[in-house]
């Protein structure tokens, strides 16, 4: 809409013009959210997966490198449990999953020389979610 007003022309939106954006945005938001809210728990998953195959993994490989063995919790990456070989920290802080929780740390087999590493996922309860790195 134009406003002439004295000598100069003012250019301004109508209220109908306005209502119609804000129309379309909740339209278009309408469409896209569905499709985003989703995608958390997604984010999540690929979160602990990449942290027990990557980083943590890679602590733990260097735990068993300087000492020879896997350690006996997760707490051992980060101060020392009494071991000469210990050249650590090998984390900065204590590992927690995308959902705030510990991982859980176990080590395999009578010789040590395997271990089992998981996140409960988002519900703790159900076994099919958990995220392990076997």
């Amino acid at each position: 809409m134009i406003i002439r007003n004295g000598g100069r022309t003012l250019k301004a939106f109508t209220l109908i013009e306005l209502m119609l954006v804000v129309i379309i945005i909740g339209v278009l938001a309408a469409m896209v959210m569905p499709r985003l809210v989703g995608r958390t728990d997604e984010a999540r998953i690929a979160a602990a997966r990449a942290d027990i195959d990557a980083h943590l993994s890679t602590a733990l490989d260097l735990f068993e490198m300087d000492t020879g063995h896997y350690p006996n919790a997760l707490k051992d990456l980060r101060a020392n449990p009494g071991i000469d070989s210990w050249k650590g920290p090998y984390l900065k802080k204590d590992p927690k999953d995308p959902w705030k929780r510990d991982y859980e740390y176990s080590l395999l087999g009578s010789d040590a020389k395997d271990y089992k590493l998981c996140s409960k996922g988002a519900d703790e309860t159900k076994p099919e979610d958990d995220i392990c790195n076997q």
